[in-house]
């Protein structure tokens, strides 16, 4: 049976992560008027996903170990962007914060001594940890193409080899 503490943490998670699934549904939205960079819209609706199966995940815990798990409700994210730039650079920036989260919650599994918890949570610290390398990739790449099209024309073009290979 899981604490109350450790249920209200995985449930603010499951908030956090339904939340990304929705800013990166946003960046894919946009992104797919963009002219040209179809494989960028793919890597946003792809990461969209994976983060509605890490909420998933997340809630069936819950339920399994006899808890709560709460369907939030969502803030409205940001649905334009200067720049795929900047597009990139907010998503870094939000899978640091996920980072943050996952760990305060391994903190607090471990402060109530639900190891099981704490043990479910290493795949999350894990994936936030590939999660944060590929973001840094990412911003890595754009920050030497610069404002150049014909950089961004062959970016468009790597990038979901670079998230594939970043995910084996």
């Amino acid at each position: 049976m899981l604490k109350k503490v450790v249920q209200d943490a995985l449930n603010a998670q499951v908030k956090i992560e339904a939340q990304s699934s929705q800013v990166y549904l946003a960046m894919a939205a946009w992104a797919e008027i963009q002219p040209g960079i179809d494989n960028i819209t793919a890597f946003f609706y792809r990461h969209s996903d994976e983060e509605r199966e890490h909420m998933l995940k997340l809630i069936h815990f819950i339920n399994e170990r006899g808890g709560f798990s709460v369907i939030p409700a969502l803030e409205q994210p940001q649905l334009t962007f200067p720049s795929i730039k900047h597009a990139f650079q907010q998503l870094l920036e939000h899978e640091i914060m996920v980072s943050e989260s996952i760990n305060k919650c391994v903190e607090i599994a471990l402060e109530e001594k639900d190891y099981a918890t704490s043990n479910f949570l290493q795949w999350y610290v894990a994936e936030q940890i590939e999660e944060e390398a590929l973001a840094r990739t990412i911003n890595d790449k754009l920050e030497l193409i610069g404002d150049e099209k014909s950089g961004l024309y062959m970016f468009d073009r790597d990038i979901l080899t670079v998230s594939m290979e970043a995910e084996k």
